[in-house]
Parts: C-alpha cells; sequence; structure tokens
C-alpha cells in the first residue's frame, strides 16, 4: 500500500514538502490544502510587487521557468492533489482523519492519512487600535492584501500612508510606496529603533539617518498611533498619533506576524510558551505521525538554546525538505537556527546574523561588539564603499555569536555575513575569523578582508589593546567639550583636519600620526584624548604610540569620522563635509 499524506499548508513548507516527497516516493499520495486559492507564492516579494519591481501577481506564483504554481500545476508536474481554498477544520490523530470544508461550497469530508504535515505558516498581528476594521486599512500578509494595495495606489487614490510597524515589511513598503510612487509616508514604529529586535541600536541608528534623508520618508520612532480615523462611508482617513491627527488614505499594518498553531494546538499537540508548534530534531512534533515546519513552529536558538520563530521562506524551504526526507523514512535533522537577516532599502543593505551584543547580555552572555568601518573592495578600485560591521564575541570564550554589516553595495554586506552565519552553528572562536580564508581580487574584495579586520579590532580589544568608544559616546563627549574635560586629536593630514580645527579649536587639535612619535610633549596629559582619524585605523596606531610612551588617558573613536557622519550626528553643523 502506497503512503498517504496530507499537508496542511501550501505557501513555502509544505510545496518543498510534498514535492520531495514525490521525488522519494514516486508511489506516494501526496494531498496539499491551503485555504487560500493563492498557493506556492513568494510572499517576501510583496513589496517589490507594490513597487512595480514585479511586474505582475504572477510573477510571485510562477517558477523560474514561468510555470503558474497552481493546482494542474502540482497535478501534472508533481503528481500532487492540490486543494486550494480548501480549509482543515481539526486533525483528528485517533482516526488520522482531517477535517476539511471546501470553502466555495461549503461541502465538508474527510482526508485519511498516513503521515500529517503541519505547514500552517503565519498570521499577521492585528493591533487593538480603534479603527483597524476600516476599509483601506490593510496587513500585507498575503497576495489579496498586495492586490489591493497596489490597486488603490496605482490608480491614483493614495497620495498618503501610514505605515504602523518599522519591521522589515513596514520599511520595505515605505521603499515600495515612497520611491517608485510618490507617495508621501509616515513610518510610526512605537520602539525606540527601527527593526526592533533585529539590529543593535547603533546600526539601526546608522539605518535611521538614512531613511530620514529619503524624500517622501518620514520617520517617526517611541510613537503610540492611539486610533485610525474614519473618514466617509467607513474608509480610514487618518491616524491619530501622541495626540497629533495625520491625514492619509492608507494605512499599512507591518506589526509583525504570529504563528499560527491553532489548528495543532486543538488536536492536542504540544505547542511551545512563544506560541509556535514543538518540534524536535527531525521536525516531528508530540505526535511521531505528524511533522510540522515554516513559521509555525518553534525551533531551537543553536547559540542561546532558547526558543525561537522565525518568519522566513529561506528557512521554511529548508525545513520542508528535512520533513520529506523524515516522512519517506529517513534520518534528516534540523538542529536549529542562529537567525539570519538581511534587507536593502533606498540603495542601502543591512544584514544580521546571529546576536548583537545586547541579546548576547540578555541571554547571560558577556560579549563585545566594536565597529570596524573599511572598504569592501580594494581601496584604489572604482567600486568600493564602505562597510561598516560588526562581530558579536563572548568575552570569556572568544566564541563568535554574531555578525552584523551595512553597506551601499548589498552583495558585499551580505556575502560577508553569510560567512559567518555558516560558522556560527560551529561554535568558532575570534581566531577562526581572523585568519578565514575568503576570495580576494580588486573588484570583489580588499588583501586585508573587512570580516578578517573586524576579527583582529575584536582581539585587539580583548588583549586590551584598543580601548575604544562608540560614536554615540563620541557625540557626547563633543557636546560637552567646553566643560574641557577631553580633547580631540585628529591624527589625519591637514586637508582633512582643517575644517574641524576652524570650526572646533581649541577643543580640537591636529597632530599627523605620521608626527605623533616626535610631538609627543604636545599631547595633554590631564585630561582624557579623544583620538579621531576617519575610520578608526590610524587612530589606533595612534594609541599604541601614546601607550608605549606612558600615555594612557586616550579613547579611540569605533569606525572613526565615517562611523559618526553614518550614525548621524554631525560633527561640524551647517558645515558641508566631505
Amino acid at each position: 500500500m502506497s503512503l498517504s499524506v496530507v499537508i496542511i499548508g501550501a505557501v513555502a513548507a509544505g510545496p518543498k514538502s510534498g514535492c520531495r516527497i514525490k521525488r522519494l516516493l514516486p508511489d506516494a499520495s501526496v494531498t496539499m490544502l491551503d485555504r487560500d486559492n493563492y498557493i506556492s507564492y513568494g510572499g517576501c516579494g510583496i513589496p517589490y510587487y507594490v513597487s512595480g519591481d514585479v511586474a505582475e501577481l504572477k510573477g510571485l506564483l510562477s517558477t523560474s521557468f514561468h510555470m503558474e504554481r497552481n493546482a494542474a500545476f502540482f497535478q501534472g508536474a508533481k503528481g500532487i492533489e492540490a486543494l486550494p481554498g480548501t480549509e482543515a477544520l481539526a486533525i483528528d490523530r485517533a482516526a488520522k482523519t482531517v477535517r476539511v470544508r471546501e470553502l466555495a461550497s461549503g461541502a465538508e469530508r474527510d482526508l485519511p492519512y498516513d503521515k500529517l504535515v503541519v505547514a500552517t505558516g503565519s498570521e499577521p498581528f492585528i493591533p487593538p487600535i480603534p479603527g483597524v476594521e476600516l476599509a483601506g486599512v490593510y496587513p500585507v500578509a498575503n497576495l489579496h492584501h498586495a492586490s489591493a494595495i497596489k490597486d488603490l495606489v496605482a490608480q491614483g487614490q493614495v497620495g498618503t500612508a501610514a505605515i504602523i510597524g518599522a519591521g522589515a515589511t513596514g520599511l520595505e513598503m515605505a521603499e515600495a510606496l515612497a520611491d517608485l510612487w510618490g507617495v508621501e509616508v509616515h513610518v510610526l514604529e512605537m520602539a525606540p529603533q527601527v527593526l526592533p529586535g533585529l539590529l543593535d541600536p547603533e546600526m539601526a541608528r546608522m539605518l535611521e539617518t538614512h531613511l530620514k534623508a529619503q524624500e517622501g520618508v518620514n520617520l517617526r520612532l517611541g510613537a503610540r498611533v492611539e486610533r485610525i480615523l474614519d473618514g466617509w462611508e467607513g474608509r480610514a482617513a487618518g491616524v491619530v498619533v501622541d495626540g497629533e491627527t495625520l491625514d492619509v488614505d492608507l494605512v499599512i499594518l507591518a506589526t509583525g506576524v504570529r504563528p499560527q498553531g491553532a489548528l495543532a494546538r486543538a488536536a492536542g499537540l504540544a505547542m511551545a510558551p512563544n506560541g509556535g508548534i514543538e518540534v524536535n530534531e527531525r521536525l516531528q512534533t508530540s505526535d511521531p505521525d505528524i511533522f510540522a515546519g515554516g513559521d509555525c513552529v518553534s525551533v531551537r536558538n543553536i547559540l542561546t538554546g532558547q526558543a525561537l520563530t522565525l518568519a522566513s521562506g529561506s528557512l521554511a524551504n529548508r525545513m520542508g525538505r528535512v520533513i520529506a526526507t523524515n516522512v519517506c523514512g529517513g534520518s534528516a535533522t534540523f538542529p536549529g537556527a542562529v537567525g539570519s537577516f538581511c534587507i536593502k532599502l533606498f540603495g542601502l543593505s543591512v544584514a544580521r546574523t546571529g546576536l548583537e551584543k545586547e541579546r548576547a547580555a540578555a541571554a547571560g552572555m558577556d560579549a563585545v561588539a566594536p565597529l570596524v568601518v573599511q572598504a569592501d573592495r580594494a581601496h584604489f578600485h572604482p567600486d568600493q564603499k564602505l562597510m561598516y560591521l560588526k562581530l558579536t564575541v563572548e568575552k570569556a570564550t572568544r566564541r563568535v555569536l554574531g555578525c552584523a554589516a551595512l553597506g551601499e553595495n548589498g552583495d558585499a554586506v551580505v556575502g560577508r555575513v553569510n560567512a559567518v552565519a555558516g560558522l556560527l552553528p560551529l561554535g568558532v572562536t575570534v581566531d577562526a575569523i581572523s585568519n578565514l580564508e575568503l576570495c580576494y581580487s580588486p573588484p570583489l574584495g580588499a588583501a586585508v578582508d573587512v570580516l578578517n579586520a573586524a576579527a583582529n579590532t575584536v582581539d585587539n580589544l580583548l588583549a586590551g589593546l584598543l580601548r575604544p568608544i562608540s560614536p554615540e559616546e563620541f557625540s557626547q563627549r563633543l557636546a560637552a567639550r567646553s566643560e574641557g574635560q577631553c580633547v580631540f586629536l585628529d591624527v589625519r593630514g591637514l586637508d582633512n583636519a582643517a575644517p574641524y580645527l576652524a570650526a572646533l579649536s581649541p577643543a580640537w587639535v591636529h597632530i599627523p600620526g605620521e608626527s605623533l612619535s616626535q610631538r609627543l610633549d604636545e599631547v595633554p596629559r590631564d585630561k582624557e584624548v579623544v583620538l579621531v582619524c576617519n575610520s578608526g585605523v590610524r587612530s589606533y596606531e595612534a594609541q599604541r604610540v601614546l601607550q608605549a610612551a606612558g600615555l594612557t588617558n586616550t579613547v579611540n573613536v569605533s569606525g572613526g569620522v565615517a562611523a559618526v557622519k553614518k550614525w548621524g550626528e554631525p560633527i561640524i553643523p551647517a558645515v558641508e563635509e566631505e
């Protein structure tokens, strides 16, 4: 008798598992159902459909060879019976059946299974804001939402929009509306930073500075949305934010997602405290004949051992393969995840894997994460751009816990972070990253790669050779310079230092790095000396020169002037800087 498999959910993990099951066991009977009429689509591409980068909705529904992934495709090309528009009502584990309803007709029936795959995904979190039920208020959870939003914008009905939430989806939708369509966008985030939970505050601040410079984007952090206003005939016409009314034509709810686990919970399957379905390394639930994967499950954070939910098409597809192997009698494992993320916004790319310093501390790990700024290609190559990169490293063990990077060349940013992502599950130390072999050619990298340089910086910090301060700490000292407690020592060439000397003397002094050892008597010994260069490299060398001469009253600005500018606090107000 052939194996009978029922799959609940047909977006990412479900189709992946179903197709592999048929490849491994061609005689298996596979039935895949989803309550939506759209199945097997690229949900992460919704902002790019709204923006026009993806011209038609079917682009998100098609294979790489332009075949639409619908029921006929799965039946003909994959041998899978796909049932779109069909809702799973209940799982009877004793009878090994799934009660389903065809939404168009209301007809119900039972589907028997030998093995069941639950891939119900996630559902948007709808905040309890008065007015969320009004027309013109949309989450961004499926292709119906995408189509409705794009139709309104394309028809010229949207001049101003409010996006509630500055997570990945909210920011991508802000770009989609402002960049192509010229819609004025208000991004409203209750947290004190963008991408909360995904970036550390310093990297987030750099991205915020970039976003605020974009025409038509109004970013408000720490914002409390009180209600959505009913303008006419039940349609949203404004939002009230901290007592202020903003007139808008469209409201997008980008307030995050939650695992869709109600069906599994009702069936008595074990659930994790974070709302995801509990699974083992084989992606089996507490019922060995039921597997689960994708956004609906809770997985182990490899670095902390804690429960983790991740809404990621990539992760769902990898889980789908593991599920299929084990449904067919194999022994594949999914050990967990480290949490990797990337985004591109208005030409600036950001990527992160593992833990930032703050989340490491929350998990009980004492870590360092100094900022390094360096060109992502050979410094002499015309395509080089600065990359801003951090390695998070545990002090006691030297174990690498994470990496974050930001820059204009997205391939370079993602390449460095991906390299670290692949190493994190192995528990590598900073020494491994310092000596990590990376491809080198001037158009593609640097002889001393920024990733190697970041590891070397951490090594210097842990050895006590480097005493850094962040761009924020630099700005605080600069604001308090009149108190005379520190002096800023610029070790760059005079052409770089001259504007700062003119504007900030006597607090700002200049001694080129190459002559510092001959001018030690000019360095103050009775106050803190803040060492400054363009990227933090020459100022670190100056710190070592001064240390050797017995001057220990120095701190080095991580990332130098480049980092301070990116962080967004002007060094010389109202003066154009190179």
